[in-house]
């Protein structure tokens, strides 16, 4: 096997090399007064590229914890562990806009369902025995009620239409033949009733339909409908703005002259669309700290989400912007490949910024990690139920850290793709999910967890627009 993010040939063991965000992130002092995120309490295993203070990054499950937790508590509601829903205003909104929020009040029934006795198939309403005198006129959906019938009576009736008082059984077209004198004639025995959706038989009024928390999937919006609702009360869609910060990047054309396309400028707002937020903005900032400090502390965003700069470079501005205007710091660095230098931090009660590696995958890494969990929870929808597929061949793992490798499904197995290195973007453009590699590695045939990307499920997170 190809060792995962290299070229034919490579040596397996260079796998494991840090990119230089990665080893710049790793070589920052950090503070430790006791106030900043959860730390691994297990000495740091020895490794040729780690420095003394590898052991200061979070476990990677552990930081998909905290960014879960996160948005359920404030400065002044200490510990995060605390289970406490988020205190989001509910938005009333239109059944048009509601597809993928999450109910924040039940959804009960206003009138019977169905609300008066219909016809469930196409044919005759019919009174008493057979055979029956046919009406002239028919029966139609959306017309008033009908005249009653009397016994050896008939009438036409389309599905959906009223039903007439006193009306037996519906006996469907295919079922009914008239004689020579136009009575109508049953082929086959009926039972009293049959074929009527009596009025209630689905729900009464005040019957409650769906509880808080239900997401609003398209089968849900036609519920609401058929129950009478114009709009529906929601938790509000999470906004995010995005901060795609660097003096390298290119907006269009070939990469040139020391500078590259920006990858994650197109790539993110759909991505955190997919997980359910609003993009307020997508911002281009070049390398400066002034500029970083004045669009952080204007966003109005519940989420902001920044690329690149989480590192301890000359020009890594994140970290000490965040010091500075006073956030707290929840996790700082994860112990993951790729994207080992990203951050989660509280900017006010209301708003946290997720600092996400410049390389491309890494910034996917980073996204999956602690955008996903904390987007979950501001939107009060349910975690995705974990489950696992035996890998097809291999994958090289980490000495401590946890990998996440694009893979793609088949059938009942997950067959891992290369290029996926920090910086590449092949594999994941093909991949259906995100393999979470325990350290050490798996081998052929492991039981692996697996992570869909949000667009191979056909969920309704999927909103590209």
């Amino acid at each position: 096997m190809t060792a995962p993010g290299l070229r034919d040939g490579a040596p397996a063991e260079d796998s494991d090399d840090l990119d230089v965000e990665e080893a710049l992130a790793l070589v920052r002092e950090a503070k430790d007064d006791g106030t900043g995120p959860a730390r691994d309490p297990r000495p740091a295993e020895p490794h040729r590229h780690a420095p003394a203070d590898r052991h200061r990054a979070t476990p990677w499950p552990q930081a998909r914890e905290i960014a879960a937790r996160a948005a359920r508590a404030t400065r002044a509601t200490r510990p995060a562990t605390t289970s406490s829903a988020p205190r989001r205003t509910p938005l009333s909104v239109p059944l048009g806009d509601a597809l993928g929020l999450v109910l924040a009040a039940p959804l009960d029934a206003l009138s019977d369902l169905p609300s008066f006795d219909t016809s469930a198939m196409d044919g005759w309403a019919v009174a008493g025995p057979g055979p029956w005198t046919v009406r002239e006129e028919g029966v139609l959906a959306g017309h008033a009620q009908p005249a009653p019938l009397t016994d050896g009576e008939a009438v036409r009736i389309a599905t959906g239409a009223r039903v007439p008082a006193d009306t037996t059984a519906v006996l469907r077209t295919e079922h009914g033949r008239t004689d020579a004198q136009g009575r109508l004639h049953a082929t086959r025995d009926m039972v009293h009733g049959q074929d009527i959706r009596p009025r209630g038989q689905e729900c009464r009024s005040g019957d409650q339909l769906l509880p808080v928390g239900t997401q609003i999937t398209p089968a849900v919006l036609g519920l609401a409908a058929a129950a009478g609702y114009d709009t529906v009360t929601v938790v509000p869609r999470p906004r995010a703005e995005v901060l795609v910060l660097g003096d390298e990047l290119l907006t269009e054309g070939l990469p040139r002259e020391g500078l590259i396309r920006d990858a994650l400028g197109p790539m993110l707002p759909p991505w955190l669309r997919a997980l359910g937020a609003e993009v307020l903005a997508v911002r281009r900032i070049r390398d400066d700290a002034k500029a970083l400090h004045k669009a952080i502390t204007a966003s109005t965003a519940d989420l902001i989400v920044t690329t690149g700069g989480t590192a301890a470079g000359p020009h890594d501005h994140v970290h000490p912007t965040l010091e500075r205007i006073g956030a707290e710091l929840l996790v700082d660095g994860v112990k993951v490949r790729p994207g080992h230098p990203m951050l989660l931090a509280r900017t006010r009660d209301d708003q946290h910024l997720v600092g996400l590696p410049g390389n491309p995958l890494a910034a996917v890494s980073g996204l999956i990690t602690l955008a996903e969990p904390l987007l979950r929870t501001l939107a009060a929808r349910p975690a995705p139920e974990p489950y696992t597929l035996p890998l097809t061949e291999p994958v090289h793992g980490h000495p401590y850290d946890t990998r996440l490798v694009p893979v793609v499904l088949r059938g009942d197995r997950a067959v891992p793709l290369h290029y996926n290195g920090p910086a590449m973007l092949r594999g994941i453009a093909a991949a259906d999910a995100l393999a979470v590699v325990p350290p050490g590695g798996a081998g052929q045939g492991a039981e692996t967890e697996l992570l869909d990307l949000p667009w191979t499920t056909a969920g309704i997170g999927v909103c590209f627009t």
